[in-house]
């Protein structure tokens, strides 16, 4: 009989990002089920960006553990920001206009919160933060950036995968950590649990 004690624990992606999918299967890892976490999201009066990122990650992490015992779940969080102020997921064209306004020509932090929490029911996390300085933008290219949709549901209003990789000036740290999830931390965090990346299905 095979030793229950040695066997890999299934992993839980406690996101529906499907860009976290894709980072994680460019270091070996495919999660066995993606379960989004339902938590409110919102920050509380007087957080910080990072201890945000650092509390939605744990939360989601153990929103989604508290159900699967036993499994290794995989949770993150990413916050944008300019010093203190947080800039939200946008949601709609004028939430993505005023973000885009408020990073032009400015540099600004992607924080990442990421929470491990191992098959004997312990968490693990990480900090990570990446600095991005964004040239000035024009009109023009605003609108044309907010007719792509692609900062929909994104972190400071715009994807540094797509069309915005043209804002960048600099990105000083964690380039993944600026698409969604910071791949060395997660990679150490899962190479310290005795984890192994996998080949794929």
């Amino acid at each position: 009989m095979a030793d229950k004690a040695k066997e890999t624990p299934r992993i839980i992606l406690a996101s529906a990002s499907p860009r976290r999918v894709d980072l994680l299967a460019q270091i070996g890892i495919f999660p066995h089920k993606i379960i989004p976490a339902d938590i409110d999201e919102r920050a509380c009066k007087g957080e910080l960006p990072v201890e945000l990122a650092k509390r939605l990650a744990g939360e989601k992490a153990a929103f989604v553990a508290k159900n699967h015992p036993g499994s290794l779940i995989i949770a993150a969080d990413t916050v944008v920001a300019l010093g203190r102020r947080m800039l939200p997921k946008a949601e709609t064209e004028e939430q993505a206009r005023q973000c885009l306004a408020k990073l032009s020509g400015r540099r600004h932090r992607v924080i990442g919160g990421v929470s491990v929490i191992d098959a004997d029911g312990i968490a693990h996390g990480r900090l990570v933060t990446t600095t991005v300085s964004f040239k000035r933008l024009e009109a023009a290219e605003i609108e044309l950036y907010v007719a792509s949709g692609e900062w929909h549901g994104k972190a400071g209003g715009y994807a540094v995968q797509g069309r915005a990789a043209a804002f960048v000036k600099k990105i000083n740290g964690s380039y993944s950590n600026v698409v969604g999830l910071p791949l060395f931390e997660v990679s150490s965090l899962l190479a310290g649990l005795g984890f192994k990346p996998q080949t794929g299905d």
